[in-house]
C-alpha cells in the first residue's frame, strides 16, 4: 500500500529564474527554497509525478506517453546555459494509459502523445523539487478552452491515482498578467485576488470548486488573468479537484515583481 499523496499548485516562477542572474538579485530566492522543501512534507517519496504545466494546451486532454521524453526549451531570451539544462527523469508510459483511461471514463476525450516531450513548466520546478530526477513523470496538458468546470471533474477524475502514490502537481502561477510584473500599482490588485484565492483554497470541497469554476468573478480577476490568458491558474482547477474531500491550504505566498505569488497544497 502506498500512502496517499497530496496534491499541489506551485508557481514555476518566470523561465528558467532560479537558474541564473537576476535583478533584483533575490527575488526568486524564497520561492526557490519552498519548491526545494516540498519533498520533506510528503507522506513518503511519490511511486510517480503526473505535472499538469500551463505550458501545455491542446484541443482535448493529451498525455506524454514516450518512456524518456526531451526537454522544451519553450522560454525566449534568456542566457544560453540555460537551454543547456537537463532533467532525465523518465516517463512513465503505463501511468500516461491509465490517465487518458480515467478521463475517458469521466466522459472527457484524451488521448496520448508519444512525441511531446516535457516544457519548462515542468523541468523548471521539478529540478528543485526532485533534483535527482529518478521519479517517472507523465505530463498532462490542459484543454485550450480553459474551462475551470472540466479542469476540475479532469481532477476528479484522476483522484484515485493519490493512492497509488502519484503525486499530482499543477505548475502555474497564482498571478499571472505580464503587464502587472514590476508595477507597484498591481501590488494590492494581486493581494486582494491572492485572498479570495486563499478563503476559496481553505474552503469546503464542494463550495471550493464551485467557486474555483467561476473564478473569474473574483475580485480583480480579470487584472490578474487576463481573458484567454488565464492558463496559470488552470492548474489550480485539476489540483483540486483531484483531492476530493481533502482540505486544501496556502503554503507559500511572496511578493515577487511587486505581486503576490503563492501556492496551494491540498491533503
Amino acid at each position: 500500500m502506498s500512502a496517499r499523496q497530496p496534491t499541489l499548485l506551485v508557481p514555476h516562477g518566470a523561465g528558467p529564474c532560479f537558474f541564473m542572474d537576476w535583478n533584483p538579485a533575490h527575488a526568486w530566492d524564497r520561492m526557490a527554497e519552498y519548491l526545494s522543501t516540498i519533498r520533506n512534507h510528503l507522506p513518503e517519496p511519490p511511486k510517480a509525478i503526473l505535472m499538469v504545466s500551463a505550458h501545455w494546451l491542446e484541443a482535448e486532454f493529451r498525455v506524454t506517453t514516450h518512456a524518456s521524453p526531451e526537454l522544451i526549451y519553450d522560454y525566449y531570451g534568456f542566457p544560453r546555459h540555460t537551454y543547456e539544462l537537463t532533467y532525465p527523469a523518465p516517463g512513465d508510459p503505463a501511468l500516461a494509459q491509465q490517465v487518458v483511461d480515467l478521463l475517458g471514463e469521466a466522459g472527457l476525450a484524451a488521448s496520448g502523445d508519444a512525441q511531446r516531450g516535457f516544457d519548462h513548466g515542468m523541468f523548471i520546478p521539478l529540478k528543485l523539487m526532485f533534483p535527482a530526477a529518478d521519479i517517472p513523470v507523465v505530463q498532462l496538458s490542459l484543454r485550450q478552452d480553459m474551462d475551470p468546470e472540466v479542469h476540475v471533474k479532469a481532477g476528479q477524475a484522476l483522484a484515485s491515482l493519490r493512492d497509488q502514490g502519484v503525486l499530482i502537481v499543477g505548475s502555474g502561477m497564482s498571478f499571472h498578467n505580464m503587464q502587472g510584473y514590476g508595477d507597484p500599482r498591481f501590488g494590492p490588485v494581486s493581494d486582494l485576488f491572492d485572498h479570495w484565492l486563499k478563503q476559496t483554497v481553505e474552503a469546503p470541497a464542494a463550495e471550493r470548486n464551485q467557486a474555483l469554476s467561476q473564478w473569474s468573478e473574483a475580485p480583480n480577476a480579470r487584472l490578474c488573468h487576463p481573458p484567454r490568458a488565464e492558463e496559470h491558474l488552470i492548474p489550480l482547477m485539476v489540483a483540486a479537484g483531484a483531492a476530493g474531500d481533502d482540505a486544501g491550504r496556502q503554503v507559500f505566498t511572496d511578493r515577487v515583481l511587486e505581486t503576490r505569488l503563492s501556492g496551494f497544497q491540498f491533503g
